[in-house]
Order: C-alpha cells, then sequence, then structure tokens
C-alpha cells in the first residue's frame, strides 16, 4: 500500500475513534452524575460503569495502535521527501559549479579574442555583464593571427527542461514500510467489549 493510501485510511480511522472518545468520555460525565444523584449509585450502576470503563480502555487503546502507526508513517514520508529534496539540490549545486566553469571558459576564450556562439556570450552576460564586457575589451585588443571558433559549452538537451521530481509526490508514492494495523471500525471494538464483559 502506498503512503497516501495508508495515511488516508488511518486518518479515517483515527478520526472516528477520536469522535468516539468524546462521546464516551460525555457518556462517563453523565453516568458520574447518575450514581452520585442516587442513594445506592454505585452499585446500581455498576455493571454498566464497568462496561463503559472497559469500552473507553478498547477504543483508547486501538486509536493510540492507529496513532503510532501513523507517526511512524509520517516519519517514513518526510524522511522519503527530505531525501528527494537533498538529493535534487546536491545535482543542483553541482550544475551550477559546472555552469561557472562554463561561463568561466567563454570568458577565457573571448579574452584570448575568440569566437563563441552567441548563446554562450548570453550566458556570460547573464553571469556578469563586467565579466563580459572586460573579456570583449581584452579580446578585442587581444592580436590573433588566426581566430578560433568554438562551439557552445552547453548542450541543447541542456537547455529542455527536464521534469523535476516532486519530492511531496514521491513521498506519497513510495510503497508503506509495512501493513498497518488491522483495520476494525469503532463500533466493532465496542461491540467486543460488551460481549467479552458478558461472558
Amino acid at each position: 500500500m502506498k503512503i497516501s493510501e495508508a495515511r488516508q485510511l488511518y486518518n479515517t480511522q483515527i478520526k472516528e475513534y477520536r469522535e468516539q472518545q468524546v462521546i464516551l468520555s460525555r457518556q462517563k460525565k453523565e453516568l458520574e452524575k447518575k450514581i452520585n444523584s442516587s442513594e445506592d449509585g454505585k452499585n446500581i450502576y455498576a455493571n454498566e460503569a464497568a462496561i463503559l470503563e472497559l469500552t473507553i480502555e478498547a477504543v483508547d487503546k486501538k486509536q493510540t495502535e492507529y496513532q503510532n502507526y501513523m507517526d511512524k508513517l509520517l516519519e517514513q514520508w518526510s524522511a522519503t521527501a527530505n531525501m528527494v529534496s537533498s538529493r535534487q539540490q546536491g545535482e543542483a549545486m553541482e550544475e551550477y559549479v559546472e555552469d561557472i566553469g562554463k561561463i568561466m571558459e567563454v570568458a577565457r576564450r573571448l579574452m584570448k579574442g575568440h569566437i563563441v556562439p552567441g548563446s554562450d556570450e548570453k550566458k556570460l552576460m547573464e553571469y556578469s555583464m563586467e565579466l563580459y564586457q572586460a573579456a570583449k575589451n581584452i579580446g578585442a585588443i587581444a592580436k590573433q593571427e588566426k581566430r578560433e571558433k568554438y562551439k557552445s559549452l552547453w548542450d541543447d538537451k541542456e537547455e529542455n527542461g527536464q521534469e523535476i521530481e516532486d519530492p511531496l509526490e514521491t513521498a506519497d508514492n513510495t510503497e508503506a514500510f509495512s501493513r498497518g494495523p488491522e483495520i476494525v471500525s469503532v463500533e466493532d471494538t465496542m461491540a467486543s467489549v460488551s460481549t467479552e464483559s458478558l461472558e
């Protein structure tokens, strides 16, 4: 199961169990009022109070089980998203350093009076207009018998934008680290307590 599917499934379960916890808490307060307002309330409502307490414990236990699994799932999701993001940052830095090297090479070639493609000159201009002007001025002064003509240092494919991997989408589509706890409806959890307590 993918993390996004597991998160959706267990979020729904956690929400249902939390809503039931609120209802059970209200029932407990109402029962306490009945017990306190009756002369022999503890004995009269003892069985009902015991079943309610066991039900609250069962619902809390199952909700905690789901929440613990969800916490681990979110840790896996975050780790995956961070890993993809870090890798992309490393690749971007590597590409940046490579581009700076190419830009400096274009400046060196211009300073020697050689001919470089207009697209390479444009990249140098975008990087630093001052460096570009200095390279062109020095190149104009440089006396070359033979001016070399260079091809672009950048590949055409580099100019086309590559599709960037979305770290969040990758994390969502990663397989969950394990199967989660069995999905049991809150009603079934409560019914199992009533059945067990009667036996």
